[in-house]
């Protein structure tokens, strides 16, 4: 990969916001060092010290480029759109790019927060829901958004082999991972064939499949 060696990704293999900035920096080519967070091991390393100085959220992602910290997974892409602009990651226009990102903050913003494991966590040890039914959560609001985001895809003309046109975009970008959530929670997902299909062409590409979670270094073994 080309590109400066500064980029330091601090993620977790199988957080799907981590794994929507791995796939844009292999997009993008950039040569990069990824330092693994456990957001289980001994409580989260997310809340020890060291990475709170990185991350006061303590979330992952977070992206250091030299002296600056670049943290939330759509802003990390969008600032690597803008210094290395080739691939782009959205299109030209202003009403595509606006396309572009309201799929992308679909899945980003109103899946994906309610499912995330500090949900699921809280779900569980301060409200006392069980796994069964902390499970069905999770697919209710899977099912329910990607019921909107495959009927986005199926009534535009503009959707292509990816979500628009026929190279991946940030909307692609954020797909994959929430599809790879969807499946680990046991989603049926007939009823999304155009969400399907795109998933599929998007791990067929090499830079999607070495994001993928069981592709980390720190990934552990497919429950």
């Amino acid at each position: 990969m080309t590109g400066t060696p500064e980029l330091t990704l601090h993620d977790y293999w199988r957080s799907s916001a981590g794994y929507r900035v791995r796939i844009a920096l292999n997009l993008k080519a950039l040569r990069h060092q990824r330092v693994p967070v456990h957001l289980v091991k001994d409580g989260g390393e997310q809340h020890g010290a060291p990475f709170r100085q990185i991350n006061p959220q303590q979330l992952v992602p977070a992206l250091v480029d030299g002296q600056r910290v670049v943290r939330q997974s759509l802003a990390i892409i969008e600032y690597l759109d803008e210094i290395h602009p080739d691939p782009p990651l959205l299109p030209t226009t202003p009403r595509d790019r606006a396309h572009v990102r309201g799929l992308a903050q679909l899945v980003a913003c109103d899946i994906h927060p309610i499912n995330n494991l500090r949900v699921m966590q809280y779900l569980e040890r301060e409200l006392g829901v069980g796994a069964d039914a902390r499970d069905a959560w999770t697919r209710h609001w899977i099912r329910q958004g990607f019921a909107a985001f495959e009927a986005i895809l199926a009534g535009d003309a503009a959707t292509g082999a990816f979500c628009h046109g026929d190279t991946p975009t940030l909307a692609d970008i954020c797909l994959v991972p929430q599809v790879y959530n969807a499946n680990r929670f046991g989603l049926d997902l007939a009823p999304y064939p155009t969400i399907r299909a795109i998933n599929e062409r998007c791990l067929a590409l090499p830079e999607f499949d070495a994001a993928h979670p069981q592709n980390q270094s720190d990934a552990q073994p497919a429950m």
